[in-house]
This record gives C-alpha cells, sequence and structure tokens, in this order.
C-alpha cells in the first residue's frame, strides 16, 4: 500500500486552484501547505495527511497517471465535471470501464492524467 505521492506542477498557484476543485470533491482537502521556499514549495491533499503532493521539486510536464478513489458513481461524476469548470482537459468521460470499474478521466494544467474511480459493485 502507497503512503502517499506527488507529481510536479510548473505554476503551484495554477495546479492549487486545480486540484482545490478536483481532490475536494472527492473529500481530499489541502491539508498541509509548505511555505514559499521552503525546499519543495509542495501542497498536499488528503484526509488527516497528506496522501497526495503537489510541488516544483518533482519535474512538470511528464505526463504521469494517478487514480484517485470516489465513494460512488455520483462523486465520480461530480470529480469530472468539477475539474472541467477548473479548467481541467477531457481524457475520458464518466463511464463503465470494465464490470465494478466506473471512473472519469481528465488532464491537469501540465498534462498528467487524473481519474477518480468507483470499484462498486
Amino acid at each position: 500500500m502507497a503512503d502517499h505521492t506527488g507529481i510536479g506542477a510548473a505554476d503551484g498557484a495554477r495546479s492549487a486552484a486545480f486540484y482545490d476543485h478536483a481532490l475536494g470533491v472527492l473529500r481530499l482537502p489541502k491539508v498541509m501547505q509548505m511555505r514559499e521556499g521552503a525546499g519543495t514549495d509542495g501542497i498536499g491533499y488528503g484526509e488527516d495527511y497528506p496522501i497526495f503532493w503537489i510541488d516544483r521539486f518533482h519535474p512538470h510536464s511528464v505526463k504521469q497517471h494517478t487514480a484517485f478513489v470516489a465513494r460512488t458513481k455520483a462523486e465520480v461524476d461530480a470529480f469530472y465535471n468539477a475539474v472541467l469548470a477548473a479548467g481541467g482537459t477531457d481524457n475520458g468521460k464518466p463511464g463503465l470501464r470494465r464490470p465494478h470499474y466506473y471512473a472519469a478521466f481528465v488532464l491537469d494544467p501540465d498534462g498528467n492524467n487524473i481519474e477518480a474511480v468507483y470499484r462498486g459493485a
């Protein structure tokens, strides 16, 4: 099981605005932000502690893929709509991909493929 992960962001403020919307819908709010100039200038999202970081330390625009758990199909749909409203780019509308795998895909401001997935019955 992974503890946390991170991706690079060319523009921290732009990416933070995007992820505030995208991950807020999935109940993963911003829980930590390093002060400007403190190493990675990272912003962490999670519940009790950061499980996903955006920062200037990691290379940006390398087209990574990260999938986040949604608790319902409606959460997947809300994620998709929120990120499009926040400037994300469609990379796969919400839908059933295979049995018990309902997902939506978007590209973040740096071109990373971000997914919300519900694996319910």
